[in-house]
């Protein structure tokens, strides 16, 4: 099966968040079962010079964007059996970051026009052309209204995957003749349409042959208003025409391996799972914590927003810290006042509390190895990666009963032995107070925590088996055309 993957960023070559990591490891899972993947991102200048150097250039001309016409060069590369394809044009791409810029909506409508002229130019048609996330939503709109009178097109399926409604590409009408260079039709009937504006997800949700999002459970909760951002109504209708459905998010489990990982102090697997002590020891050592073996070290590794259910961690953890003999690793960096906070946290409590306001991946994989405990008790997740490492690590997690954390995780039964972790249902302090000490007073019991932590990292969240539910998506849209 020959697939396309579009996509704003995509790891190794640039990231600001977790779509890359999806962009970087989906396609290489989807080509690692014998399909032919090629994926398209922008040529961002922030791009390492080890990869430019090795692009090889395989085109250049203009396209239309509305009244003007702009540079388009196309670029390639191979990495991990997958084919990367890079729309160049540095008046848009050329910038000092990849998002928040006055034009977005000239620039990623650029590079959705850019994607379908350079299938053509390659003569590259794909079974399946899979769009990521508003920056590519234009890709299945103008696939639609552009080149369904081209027969080489005509066969391509879309498939558009959300992974997170609250961010929408949602600009000023003006943009339908000025930038897009669209009929007013597309506006008037709706399609396009949002609260008088237009809004990108919206055209790729309305346009796309079918839409995915990252989890099971978020594909139910964004039919509701409290998750669906206002287009609840448009997806519970596409989901009621069986055009809507959630896969799980993995993690590349090579790049995510603690009997590998060489930014561990220990290197350890689930037999020698007792070595994440000794990780713990050297974390603490590094951070300038009492070092001490015998108490539970709770973590998190997040963005600082209201989202990652910081407000109930503010609530709780001073009595936590003040009641049990315990430590507290944060690492992440977001809005001013959690900073202040946490920042506040750790000079009432340092003996007890290292507060971490960057973001490092070396500190992130040693806070994953050496904690006992994981903490995510989002409002909202998508998917979440967070828990996925943390589980593959040994870390257990304790979660919220939300999107993709209610998929991946579930309860420890002591009686039955099952579980890899702790769920709590609702956004309520307390409850997160009392899920986490439940979670402490079976951390005194090494013999049944050990067997919880080994069930975390026996849970399978690799790639292969995620790559394998969209193959079978993909394959159900084939059959249908």
């Amino acid at each position: 099966m020959k697939i396309g993957f579009v996509a704003s960023e995509a790891v190794p070559f640039v990231k600001t968040g977790g779509l890359a990591d999806v962009a970087g490891a989906l396609p290489k899972a989807l080509a690692a079962l014998g399909h032919d993947v090629r994926v398209f991102i922008p040529k961002y200048y922030q791009i390492p010079q080890e990869y430019r150097e090795r692009m090889e250039h395989l085109w250049s001309g203009e396209i239309p964007v509305a009244w003007r016409r702009k540079f388009l060069g196309i670029d390639c590369l191979k990495e991990d059996g997958v084919t990367w394809y890079f729309i160049d044009n540095e008046d848009y791409f050329r910038r000092d970051r990849l998002y928040g810029e006055f034009d977005d909506a000239e620039r990623f409508s650029f590079f959705a026009r850019g994607v379908l002229t350079a299938m053509g130019v390659l003569d590259f048609f794909p079974d399946i052309l899979h769009s990521n996330d508003w920056h590519a939503a234009l890709v299945p709109v103008l696939l639609r209204l552009e080149h369904m009178g081209d027969s080489r097109y005509e066969s391509v399926r879309s498939v558009f995957t959300i992974h997170n409604l609250k961010y929408q590409g949602v600009f000023d009408k003006g943009i339908m003749p000025d930038v897009l260079g669209l009929d007013w039709e597309y506006f008037n009937n709706g399609d396009l349409e949002y609260y008088d504006a237009v809004n990108f997800m919206k055209g790729g949700i309305v346009y796309a042959d079918m839409v995915t999002t990252v989890s099971r459970t978020y594909a139910e909760e964004i039919q509701y208003e409290y998750f669906g951002e206002g287009l609840h109504e448009l997806l519970r209708s596409r989901a009621e025409a069986g055009k809507l459905m959630g896969i799980v998010n993995g993690i590349d489990n090579d790049s995510f391996d603690p009997q590998t990982d060489r930014r561990l102090v220990y290197p350890y697997n689930a037999q020698e799972i007792r070595m994440k002590i000794e990780n713990k020891v050297a974390l603490q050592h590094q951070l300038g914590l009492p070092e001490n073996r015998r108490a539970p070290l709770i973590a998190m590794v997040t963005r600082l927003v209201e989202a990652k259910g910081l407000d109930l961690v503010m609530r709780i953890i001073d009595e936590l810290l003040s009641q049990e003999n315990m430590q507290f690793v944060l690492l992440g960096v977001g809005d001013a006042v959690y900073e202040a906070w946490f920042r506040e946290l750790a000079w009432r409590h340092p003996d007890k509390v290292s507060v971490n306001l960057s973001f490092a991946s070396e500190l992130a994989q040693r806070i994953y190895a050496a904690s006992d405990i994981f903490l995510m008790p989002s409002k909202y997740e998508p998917c979440g990666i967070g828990q996925l490492i943390a589980m593959r690590y040994g870390a257990v997690p304790i979660v919220r009963a939300t999107g993709g954390l209610k998929d991946t995780v579930q309860t420890y039964d002591k009686l039955t032995c099952e579980g890899n972790g702790f769920v709590f249902p609702n956004y309520n302090a307390h409850e997160l107070l009392f899920t986490i000490k439940r979670a402490l007073s079976l951390y005194k019991d090494m013999t049944a925590w050990s067997l919880l932590a080994r069930n975390a990292m026996a849970a399978d969240y690799g790639w292969k088996r995620s790559a394998e539910e969209y193959v079978r998506v993909y394959k159900g849209l084939c059959h249908e055309g």
